[in-house]
């Protein structure tokens, strides 16, 4: 198998990660996102998305850290992705809680736009908007983390 990533990706630190503590042989590729790599034709023309990170396993290829997840999890019998369906449905809860709310604030609101010139708006008064914007919608998605999904009882998220 083979990972397409950058270590500065937030998105393919959770794949390392799970592949690292569960000794997986993957080959890891760099694609410099911070060159701008990822819209080079050698990577765009295997994942048009232009995303990192994306999974090789022979001729499959998978792009979204969530999905990879999954899909690393079920393939080594990780008790991660616990086969109790509640208990997996509890992963998914966080998994796409994190994906579809707190990143989309705290990725595209706050870190992106003063990380990668592309994201950065033009206009400085826009730009100042959107990062405080960003950085309000975290906190209040840190609270629900740490309130809700940790809070005083959890050490983990699942379990």
């Amino acid at each position: 198998m083979k990972l397409y990533t950058h270590p500065v990706s937030t998105t393919s630190r959770p794949v390392m990660q799970f592949i690292a503590d569960n000794n997986i042989p993957v080959d890891m590729q760099i694609v410099d996102i911070l060159k701008g790599e990822h819209h080079q034709p050698a990577y765009s023309d295997i994942n048009p998305s232009r995303l990192i990170p994306m999974l090789e396993d022979g001729d499959f290829r998978l792009t979204e850290s969530a999905a990879i997840l999954r899909y690393l999890a079920e393939k080594t019998g990780s008790p991660a992705y616990p086969k109790d369906l509640k208990q997996r449905a509890k992963v998914n809860e966080v998994m796409d809680w994190f994906n579809s709310n707190f990143y989309r604030d705290w990725g595209y609101g706050l870190i992106y736009p003063q990380l990668f010139p592309h994201l950065k708006r033009e206009d400085a008064k826009v730009q100042e908007g959107v990062i405080a914007w960003g950085k309000e919608k975290s906190k209040e998605w840190l609270k629900v983390l740490n309130d809700h999904f940790l809070g005083p009882k959890n050490q983990y998220l699942c379990g």
